[in-house]
């Protein structure tokens, strides 16, 4: 496997159907329809944006089906002018690494507005879910360093609104602290974007380009000592997207007066778009750089798994436990990441699928909760394991999965995190292994204060899942039990894309930190000598 198999465009296509782009435009024009709906007809306008986000969801299942399994370069390019004399392009393109983000991002938009619709204003809630999903299916498909930039901060404003339209008391203040801290890292990356693109045309001595697959197919044009400049101003948008310690200060505060839906997407969704940022716009541009820092960003890596589970177990407040959660499970993606070994990126991948899929669960769930008890304080939660048995059983097999329980989809990305992080990485492998335990800590304790026990008076009537509530949880829960018993179709489509990523950061890679190198790496690095070379 080359780097040139990651740089090259074709595979599959749709017969000449914009695919791509109509999985960007669809929810955008949905949050126009929906926006131009009367007022006096809310429930109309619930219709049209779940009609939209259902036919978006369908598209993105459309690219999985025409998706060609062991194809290393991206598919279905589509590419038009946008801004000639910058060559800025609408330049789309999918491959293994972001092909499943795009479906989960179709899959889970749907699910957040029906299972936990508005309490009031429906138009502009829905209007800006569609506006977000928009903003973060373009991130995932964007091969133009312009076009993701865009795309990367239009989901901001979406966001900030549905926290502090439809959250809870301090909505406000959360609001405004992820919006700040998001676009302060922006503010860096669009730096390094731009300089990138004027020191590549200059070291190449062609024109002005933002196109990723040129920039990141010519390493030689730009000099080592400045690439590392560059990956550090990507980097520090990507690290507050994740967020990565220490700059994850926003995160709980936001997940916890955010509404529902709004948790939902953001631990499902948005926290992706800097994990996937770092194999896209850190590995793949910058591979000298990211195998230079990757020491220091594995370090973060397991400082945020071990942090956010001890500050998790601390939590007085439900939903605030699970926000941490996901600072300690996005450390896990960090670590495999920054492996640079093929099964740690597989892991990283896959892992990236199935926190959304389990904390969105998890989010919904306590949403639930909050809706018949409104509170979400664990004290003031007991006994509900008898007052609604089948809630307590969807809860418990969301939760084992965050946990990472053999059979169950948390633990296929987890231990392939791990086998890969131990090869190259291995103190701090065994370090991030304690966070798998301090997971089962305060999860299952969590688990055990609110669902066991007698209830009181209080929670004795609390109410039993409901029928549309058990159809949102029904895929969710249908897919945490697919992907741990069989996760070889997603696999499979993954692993050609992070071979030739780990290729890629090898040929382009002077700076050698790993000490072990995996049987692949031996093997690849032996067979030319054997072969008689070139």
């Amino acid at each position: 496997m080359t780097a040139a198999a990651l740089a090259s465009e074709g595979g599959a296509s749709a017969g000449g159907f914009p695919l791509l782009t109509s999985c960007v435009v669809l929810p955008a024009v949905g949050a126009l329809a929906t926006a131009l709906v009367s007022r006096r007809r809310p429930e109309s306008s619930r219709l049209v944006a779940t009609i939209f986000a259902v036919a978006t969801a369908a598209l993105t299942v459309a690219v999985l089906v025409a998706f060609e399994s062991g194809e290393a370069g991206f598919q279905m390019v589509e590419r038009a002018t946008w801004i000639r004399d910058l060559d800025v392009s609408w330049h789309l393109g999918v491959d293994g690494i972001s092909v499943f983000l795009v479906v989960l991002t179709g899959v889970l938009f749907p699910l957040a507005m029906l299972g936990a619709p508005p309490h009031h204003d429906d138009k502009p809630f829905h209007a800006w879910l569609l506006l977000l999903e928009a903003g973060c299916i373009g991130v995932f498909l964007a091969l133009d360093l312009f076009l993701f930039f865009v795309m990367f901060e239009i989901v901001l404003v979406p966001m900030y609104f549905l926290i502090s339209g439809w959250g809870y008391a301090n909505r406000r203040y959360a609001a405004m602290k992820f919006f700040l801290y998001t676009a302060f890292g922006s503010a860096f990356m669009l730096v390094g974007l731009v300089a990138t693109a004027v020191l590549h045309a200059r070291g190449t001595g062609g024109d002005l380009t933002f196109d990723l697959v040129t920039i990141a197919s010519d390493q030689g044009a730009i000099a080592p000592v400045t690439a590392r400049w560059l990956f550090l101003a990507f980097a520090i948008a990507f690290a507050i997207k994740v967020p990565l310690f220490p700059v994850h200060t926003w995160l709980p505060d936001a997940h916890t007066e955010a509404p529902t839906a709004g948790s939902v997407i953001l631990a499902g969704v948005m926290l992706k778009l800097g994990t996937y940022g770092f194999l896209r716009f850190g590995l793949y541009l910058f591979p000298e750089a990211s195998a230079y820092f990757a020491p220091l960003l594995v370090t973060l890596g397991v400082i945020g798994i071990l942090y956010g589970a001890v500050v998790a177990t601390m939590q007085k407040d439900l939903k605030r436990l699970v926000a941490y959660s996901s600072v300690a499970h996005l450390g896990f993606i960090a670590l495999g990441t920054f492996s640079l070994t093929t099964q740690g990126l597989q892991g990283s991948v896959l892992q990236m699928v199935n926190h959304g899929i389990s904390t969105g669960a998890l989010f919904l769930l306590v949403g639930m909760i909050y809706e018949r008890r409104h509170t979400r304080q664990i004290a003031e939660l007991r006994g509900l394991q008898k007052a609604a048995p089948v809630m307590a059983g969807v809860f418990t097999v969301v939760m084992l999965s965050s946990i990472g329980l053999p059979g169950l989809n948390g633990f296929v990305g987890e231990f392939l995190i791990l086998l890969g992080s131990f090869l190259t990485r291995r103190w701090w492998a065994v370090v991030g292994a304690i966070g798998v335990i301090l997971a089962s800590l305060y999860l299952l304790w969590a688990y055990q204060r609110v669902f066991h026990g007698e209830p009181d008076e209080a929670n004795a009537g609390f109410a039993e899942m409901r029928v549309r509530e058990g159809l949102v949880m029904a895929p969710l829960v249908a897919l945490i039990v697919f992907l741990g018993v069989y996760p070889k179709p997603v696999l499979d489509r993954i692993q050609p894309s992070v071979e030739a990523l780990v290729a890629h950061v090898e040929d382009h890679s002077d700076y050698t930190e790993p000490p072990v190198a995996t049987e692949g790496q031996r093997a690849r690095s032996a067979a030319p000598a054997e072969e008689g070379g070139d």
